[in-house]
């Protein structure tokens, strides 16, 4: 029986040294194969988002987005089934006329943010998924008649926003028929380091340039996140609200580390424009480490966040502000860590258990007592943690859920 065959995109070489990213797209793609599939992985950049080392624009071929995206591709055994395409004609990997083909037998087109727009691929697809997860900025963008959100030309739209369509979530459909996913993780890539196999209290910590807990062997060490300060969008208008950014969010918990007791670790992309709020951190007590070095490859990235203690972060402001029910692919990559996660809300709790390995936080006395709780007892909630990430995220789960809802079948 013939394989289906998946063509998808999403924006990886455009971010590079962002490990995080990486595996929010490498998660789609690993699943999609472990479920039978043909995967081809297609992105699109554009020539003045090709740069070198320092920053600078640099020709497609020397440029560190090329070699960001072969180096991936590489590593996880994908060099023969993608490419990275520019517009000025030049490519990586799979050649241009050969994947026209192969659109042309394409099963499913599963689009991230309706990344791929050119028409010889998008158009001849058999069905054609758009995957949001930027929810809110995504359909304000689209009210607003603006392009960037890129809706067009699928049949189907999922969303990361749990809650949009409900009555207590402002987000505007659009007249579109959103439904809703969760960012999936492929539990084999992401072991359960609070299990007996690895032994909580026998945990070598292994990030060196860590603040806290440095080569100890320790039950809880610290309270960690990747974060960019302001995130790759600005706040958002809609009727006449403004709806903020993750800078926004952070400001509201400075004081964490002070009033609760506990370490409290960002590796953190901030903009030297931001200096006051970077001095502001680590008067209150945070620790500020590299997010390049710290994460800046999947490998990087994984031992980062499995080498912490638990995960505390907050969310975009239009996250928060929309109750969207929007929930971090990051955040999952620790509770599959058996990693337990203390997060702001964002009405995913309504679909997500919280209270054991994942709790959710409104005020920051709400953040301090759910750190007090973690803290405490917390080979247990390493534990939950697992267990929310095996029963809400995996990735067999979570894609088999999607093919369902749009009636394509697999092997």
């Amino acid at each position: 029986m013939k394989k289906p065959v998946l063509l998808l995109s999403g924006a990886l070489a455009n971010k590079p040294f962002n490990g995080g990213n990486a595996w929010s797209r490498l998660s789609w793609i690993l699943g999609f194969k472990r479920l039978g599939f043909d995967v081809c992985f297609v992105e699109q950049i554009n020539r003045n988002c090709c740069v070198d080392a320092n920053g600078m624009i640099a020709d497609f071929t020397n440029s560190v987005n090329v070699a960001y995206f072969k180096a991936v591709m590489v590593q996880f055994g994908l060099e023969r089934s993608s490419a990275l395409i520019c517009e000025d004609g030049q490519a990586w990997g799979i050649p241009l006329e050969e994947l026209t083909a192969r659109a042309r037998r394409t099963d499913l087109l599963f689009n991230l943010s309706g990344h791929l727009t050119l028409s010889e691929l998008k158009s001849t697809p058999a069905c054609k998924v758009y995957y949001d997860d930027d929810p809110g900025f995504t359909q304000f963008w689209h009210a607003a008649g603006s392009s960037g959100a890129r809706l067009e030309g699928h049949d189907y739209y999922f969303t990361l926003g749990a809650n949009i369509g409900a009555a207590d979530c402002p987000i505007p459909t659009n007249g579109i028929a959103w439904r809703h996913t969760r960012p999936p993780v492929v539990l084999e890539d992401w072991p359960d380091r609070a299990s007996s196999k690895f032994g909580v209290q026998s945990l070598k910590l292994e990030v060196g340039s860590s603040t806290f807990g440095k080569g100890a062997d320790k039950p809880f060490d610290r309270f960690t996140t990747v974060a960019s300060w302001r995130g790759a969008y600005g706040p958002v208008q809609y009727n006449g609200k403004t709806y903020g950014v993750k800078a926004h969010e952070f400001r509201k918990f400075f004081e964490m580390p002070r009033r609760s007791g506990h370490p409290f670790e960002i590796a953190l992309h901030i903009h030297p424009a931001d200096q006051k709020d970077l001095e502001a951190l680590r008067t209150h007590g945070w620790s500020i480490v590299d997010p390049k070095e710290m994460s800046g490859t999947t490998d990087e990235f994984r031992r980062y966040v499995q080498n912490s203690g638990a995960e505390f972060s907050v969310a975009q402001g239009i996250y928060v502000d929309t109750n969207s029910g929007w929930f971090s692919d990051r955040t999952v990559r620790y509770l599959a860590s058996g990693r337990p996660a203390l997060v702001q809300e964002t009405g995913f709790s309504k679909h997500i258990p919280t209270g054991e390995g994942l709790i959710a936080f409104r005020t920051v006395d709400e953040a301090i007592e759910g750190a007090h709780r973690i803290v405490r007892d917390y080979e247990h909630h390493c534990r939950a943690a697992r267990r929310v990430a095996e029963e809400c995220f995996d990735a067999d789960r979570v894609i088999q859920r999607l093919l369902d809802e749009i009636g394509l079948k697999r092997l």
